[in-house]
């Protein structure tokens, strides 16, 4: 009764509001005396302008201009309009707010937030959405920026901030960079860089130091510009802060130097031996002979599953050969082994390697009995013989042996680490703080390995694999070791707090844009959509942010007043201005931007390559 209630009360709100359009606004001042002399005033010049907004949807709105008979200035009813509307604007501010709120916060479609305005009395096309989307970026950077000291303040009362830093990007299209507090999940600034490189970095984290005080901290990955860039930002400002390694990203690379080798040797073999490719012939071909035979064959598979009986035979018949087609499809279905973490956090050749064994096992044990069916008991052979690679070349084993080792070694750095798959490893899943006991105990534990691996490593004879794989691991320790501890931050009054030893807050926050713009696009490859996408929208994230809003405008209801607000003191952006959505630098070293194909894709650039090509050079 309570919803079909509001439900009705929210259509007479909108056939309300609808009712209002076309009808004549009168905005301006009372008439009366002149507020300069207290003279008489006279009606100088009238208009009328279109204007909507959600407050009073679609209308015509009449502007007015007085003027003192005894030569005072004129007098413009202007100031009632500009808490409503942008200067040379039809759209109202909070119709702005609201279509940029739909699109870089919840990323909804043009069509939808088209069609949810529309059910409020305002008419937009797809291509005013664009603008007005563009419009709003404009105006939230304007604001975040005015609004620095008292962000500026809100960190200071922390005790202080850590920094996060880290960059993504798609298909090489130009990387997103931005700097985030971690403590209070901001996004502090954003830019388009062509590419990861120091000199680029730098001077981004001079610009949020300059806005928003010195970090307590500095939280990076692993990468060479980010590491260059952050150690030059605290020589240049001359911090005494620790610059921390995520332990995620130290752990990832050190699996990744220490198994794609044995990994990619492996899956050559699996390629030159041609074992999958051949694996989902048998099974297409099973199928096809079995054609729409197949359900009852399933269902012989399923009680063939459920024997208890002694001994392991083959059914006959149609029941036999579905069974040696689910296991050529079990041995195909490895990568259900892993735990959807990827390399090198799950290892699919190695898996799949084990699968071929235990099924050529398995294939032994059924052809000891082998089937009366004189097709089934091929197919079971067949299918051993296509296994038989795997299990009887040396070069498989080897390479599986020491796949094997290198990955215990890894399993062990990961258990001293205390990285859990199921939360540390994915970034969109909240982590479980630590406290300073467990980081000294997760330290003592590192420093503890650090001596077995010494001990452990063999100082000559044929385990020269391991060898390596031990030098690999304690050579990342030493160089990345100093990076690795001292998340325990002194604040004032002699309290303390702690760093995030991973960058999965940025990394979740990354995961949630792209995640936003597939839902948005409807595409799985972001290459065009991330390249477009101003970084502006990076700040957009922070209205989700409670403490965030309360300070930039008090709360979201509030924000397009805070954006009038900016235009009549004279700080929001001009007229036509768009958001900062090229590259920031200025040499391009990515994938060809889509501005430079426009440029050179143009009829004009052909012909003058032409004409050039088919000229002769002077004789000298």
């Amino acid at each position: 009764m309570l919803r079909a209630k509001l439900r009705e009360r929210c259509s007479e709100d909108q056939a309300r509001l609808l009712c209002t359009h076309g009808v004549l606004v009168e905005l301006g001042a009372e008439q009366g005396p002149c507020p300069t002399c207290g003279g008489p005033m006279q009606v100088r010049k009238t208009w009328v302008r279109g204007g909507v907004c959600l407050s009073l949807g679609s209308v015509q709105i009449r502007q007015t201009v007085r003027s003192c008979m005894r030569g005072c200035p004129p007098q413009t009813d202007a100031a009632s309009l500009a808490t409503l509307f942008p200067p040379r604007a039809t759209a109202g501010y909070d119709v702005m707010v609201r279509v940029g709120l739909e699109r870089f916060v919840h990323h909804r479609q043009r069509n939808e937030i088209r069609a949810g305005l529309a059910a409020e009395g305002v008419a937009l096309s797809t291509g005013e959405i664009s603008v007005l989307g563009a419009r709003f970026l404009a105006y939230l950077a304007a604001l975040h920026r005015v609004r620095s000291p008292q962000l500026r303040a809100a960190l200071a009362a922390d005790g202080g901030w850590p920094l996060h830093l880290d960059a993504t990007g798609e298909d090489g299209r130009g990387t997103l960079l931005v700097v985030f507090a971690g403590w209070r999940h901001w996004v502090l600034g954003a830019w388009k860089l062509s590419t990861e490189r120091a000199e680029l970095i730098l001077p981004k984290l001079h610009q949020v130091a300059e806005s928003f005080g010195d970090p307590s901290a500095i939280m990076r990955d692993l990468g060479r510009a980010v590491t260059e860039a952050a150690a030059k930002f605290v020589a240049e400002r001359r911090l005494c802060i620790p610059i921390l390694a995520c332990h995620l990203h130290f752990l990832r690379d050190v699996g990744k130097d220490l198994l794609r080798p044995g990994h990619d040797a492996l899956r050559e073999y699996f390629r030159q031996f041609n074992v999958t490719g051949q694996l989902r012939s048998l099974a297409r071909d099973l199928g096809r002979r079995l054609g729409g035979q197949l359900p009852d064959a399933r269902l012989g598979v399923v009680r063939w599953q459920q024997l208890t009986e002694p001994g392991h035979r083959l059914p006959e018949g149609r029941a036999g050969l579905a069974v040696v087609r689910a296991l050529a499809q079990w041995v195909l279905d490895f990568p259900s082994d892993g735990s959807d973490l990827g390399f090198p956090f799950d290892v699919p050749m190695l898996d799949l390697y084990h699968r071929c064994q235990q099924a050529a096992r398995a294939a032994d044990a059924l052809l000891r009995t082998p089937p009366r069916d004189i097709q089934v008991r091929r197919a079971c052979e067949r299918f051993r013989h296509l296994l038989q690679p795997v299990d009887a070349q040396v070069p498989f084993q080897q390479q599986a042996r020491r796949l094997r080792e290198r990955r215990a070694l890894f399993e062990r750095l990961r258990d001293v680490l205390r990285l859990d798959p199921r939360s540390d490893l994915v970034p969109t899943r909240q982590q479980q703080p630590l406290g300073a006991r467990q980081l000294d105990q997760i330290r003592r534990a590192v420093r503890e390995l650090t001596v077995e691996l010494r001990r452990e490593r063999p100082a000559r004879g044929p385990a020269q694999d391991l060898r390596s794989g031990i030098d690999l691991i304690l050579d990342h320790l030493q160089r990345h070791g100093p990076s690795l501890w001292g998340h325990e931050l002194r604040l004032p009054g002699a309290s303390m707090r702690l760093v995030d030893r991973t960058n999965n807050v940025l990394e979740g926050f990354f995961h949630l844009i792209k995640h936003g713009e597939r839902r948005r696009s409807g595409r799985k490859g972001l290459s065009q959509d991330f390249e477009q996408l101003p970084p502006a929208a990076a700040l957009a994230m922070n209205l989700t942010r409670d403490d965030y809003v309360h300070i930039v405008c008090g709360s979201l209801d509030q924000l397009s007043t805070a954006f009038a607000a900016l235009d009549q003191a004279g700080l929001g952006p001009k007229h036509g201005q768009q958001p900062e959505s090229a590259y920031t630098d200025e040499t391009v070293t990515a994938s060809l931007p889509t501005v430079d194909k426009r440029l050179v894709r143009t009829d004009a650039m052909s012909e003058r390559i032409r004409a050039a090509a088919a000229s002769r050079a002077p004789r000298r």
